[in-house]
């Protein structure tokens, strides 16, 4: 899967302050680590079974994806992807909640359901596939509306994530997974355009790079990551670098008032290769929290959104040029549909991102990727509320 770039604001944290007011600790990395006790090692089976991918993250990181406990909600195109992904890598367990029935709709995109399903519960109907894709995969089915959850319901997941939802429940599933020190991912897809968030609170992750002559400083690298460990180890007369770095992260809410990093708006030339994708999510975010559904071809609808995105562009300090009736008219022929292509990106670009978190290898998406399918491109962001430099001394 092709690496993204990962963009910060060029604010600064010393001595563990962080911008959203989490405290870096190891608490919550530790939130995706094993939930279950005395799980048995690996057997040669599995290594037998999993062997290309262990190649690629190795041992330990498999031990870690096949002892994940993950949440998947809403069992549409994008879900489906993700499910595929997962069980295929050998995840530990999966619960998948959708309290929506199957509908025509769903056939067109959805390959875990057909014809015969019509009418029956999404995750009830996807069910049987999935476990065919890997019998050693445990497989659990909750038909309840995951809005009516606790917010301890939570807390025995590794993982949460939320796939095609509005932002008033995006929200307060973000909310509930905050309490529970739980990482969360938000997804959706419109046609050609989609996008995901990530909010692991804090996550530790090891980069693995052959030692040089220069010692690696202990230190800030952005507003959102800090250089917190290096050690070195030995390997077949190569002496290998290891160095442990902490992302923080903000939740949803904050994300999606929080302006766009201030190197991307220091020259004209760079505004401009911002893309209006951005503006329009928040715009549709924007119309269903005033409507309460999505927008529909009526002229009332169109001039709202019209100039709640208008309004949105603004505010993210964009040319007013960039945001051509052309892509609004696009964006707004595709809310609501699903395309198989840009499904298939989305679900394998955030299953690979949360392999990356379990295994706590790699940087991992910090924190809006945005795909516009119809470009081919998807940049990310990080959209975190901006404070002032923090005085080290003061901390």
């Amino acid at each position: 899967m092709a690496q993204h770039p990962q963009f910060t604001n060029g604010t600064s944290f010393l001595n563990g302050a962080a911008p959203n007011g989490a405290l870096l600790s190891s608490a919550v990395t530790q939130a995706v680590a094993p939930l279950t006790a005395h799980v048995q090692p690996i057997s040669a089976d599995e290594i037998a079974l999993y062997d290309r991918q262990i190649r690629l993250w190795g041992v330990k990181a498999q031990e870690k994806l096949r002892t994940a406990n993950i949440l998947l909600i809403n069992m549409r195109a994008l879900a489906n992807e993700i499910a595929k992904n997962l069980v295929l890598a050998g995840v530990g367990s999966i619960r998948i909640v959708d309290s929506e029935t199957v509908v025509d709709d769903d056939l067109g995109s959805q390959f875990f359901v057909s014809d015969q399903h019509l009418g029956m519960n999404r995750a009830e109907a996807a069910a049987p596939q999935i476990r065919k894709l890997n019998p050693r995969v445990l497989l659990h089915v909750d038909t309840e509306n995951i809005m009516l959850k606790p917010p301890e319901f939570f807390s025995s997941f590794n993982m949460i994530i939320a796939t095609d939802m509005n932002l008033r429940d995006l929200s307060t599933i973000n909310a509930s997974c905050r309490l529970c020190n739980r990482p969360f991912y938000a997804s959706g897809s419109h046609g050609f355009y989609g996008f995901i968030f990530a909010d692991l609170i804090t996550h530790d992750y090891v980069i693995e790079r052959e030692k040089s002559n220069v010692s690696t400083v202990l230190k800030a690298e952005s507003a959102t990551r800090s250089i917190i460990a290096t050690s070195t180890k030995k390997e077949n007369g190569k002496l290998t670098e290891m160095v442990t770095k902490r992302e923080i992260y903000s939740p949803i809410l904050l994300a999606n008032s929080s302006p766009i990093p201030a190197e991307h708006l220091t020259t004209r030339r760079r505004k401009l290769q911002i893309p209006p994708l951005l503006t329009c999510l928040r715009a549709l975010w924007e119309f269903e929290s005033i409507s309460g559904k999505l927008p529909s071809h009526s002229r009332a609808d169109l001039e709202l959104f019209t100039a709640l995105a208008t309004e949105k562009h603004k505010e993210l300090q964009l040319p007013a040029e960039t945001l051509r009736s052309e892509f609004l008219r696009n964006f707004l022929q595709n809310i609501g549909s699903e395309l198989a292509p840009v499904t298939a990106f989305l679900g394998g670009q955030l299953a690979q991102d949360i392999i990356n978190v379990l295994g706590q290898r790699e940087q991992p998406i910090q924190n809006f990727l945005l795909f516009d399918g119809e470009e081919s491109k998807g940049p990310v962001y990080a959209l975190h509320p901006i404070f002032p430099e923090l005085d080290g001394s003061l901390v």
